[in-house]
């Protein structure tokens, strides 16, 4: 059974950053484009616990969700420190509402980004995702967050494999990976679709 994702939407009057659409970052200078960047980063960073502070990220990854269904924009903030970033926030929010964002965060990257660079640390992910989910195997909610993007990651190995620019080292497929994934299966999870 697949679930539809409700459209993602963002408050920009509590963003902390200019809302900026896809094409107007896309025609961002080099330096404009970093210091987006480090802001973005330095938000998500923040270690504040409070409610407040919790909604505010919702809200930012509600942002970039939007722009990330933009090829460019996707590859462009796969390639950067924002990914390793958005890892960290997998691994360590206490809120699942930020878990979940960052979980289709990555996933929305995985699927509309065009060019995966080698030093993307795709291999790390899909080991975070996994354990996550093999974590979470009887939260059927979570699951159902971690899952898309788990599948988006392989997909997008899958598609940079038969460019075969890369040698098939550079983002190794943990076999665990495969074995959660065909276990999900197996029981029939209902996944998201979007």
């Amino acid at each position: 059974q697949i679930i539809k994702q409700v459209p993602v939407r963002f408050d920009s009057k509590t963003l902390h950053i200019p809302a900026h659409s896809a094409e107007q970052l896309s025609s961002l200078k080099d330096m404009d484009w970093n210091n987006f960047l480090k802001r973005v980063c330095s938000l998500l960073d923040s270690t504040e616990k409070n409610t407040g502070a919790a909604r505010s990220k919702v809200n930012l990854l509600s942002y970039l969700c939007t722009v990330a269904v933009h090829k460019e924009i996707a590859s462009r903030l796969i390639s950067s420190q924002l990914f390793p970033v958005l890892m960290q926030q997998l691994r360590a929010a206490t809120i699942w509402d930020v878990r979940a964002k960052v979980a289709r965060l990555i996933g929305l990257l995985a699927l509309h980004t065009s060019d995966l660079g080698e030093n993307v640390p795709v291999t790390e992910a899909l080991l975070l995702l996994t354990e996550l989910i093999r974590e979470n195997f009887r939260n059927s909610k979570l699951k159902q967050c971690f899952l898309p993007a788990l599948g988006e990651l392989l997909y997008l190995i899958a598609r940079e494999e038969e460019k075969g620019e890369h040698p098939r080292e550079c983002w190794a497929v943990p076999s665990a990976a495969y074995t959660v994934l065909m276990r999900c299966l197996r029981e029939g999870v209902r996944l998201f679709h979007g």
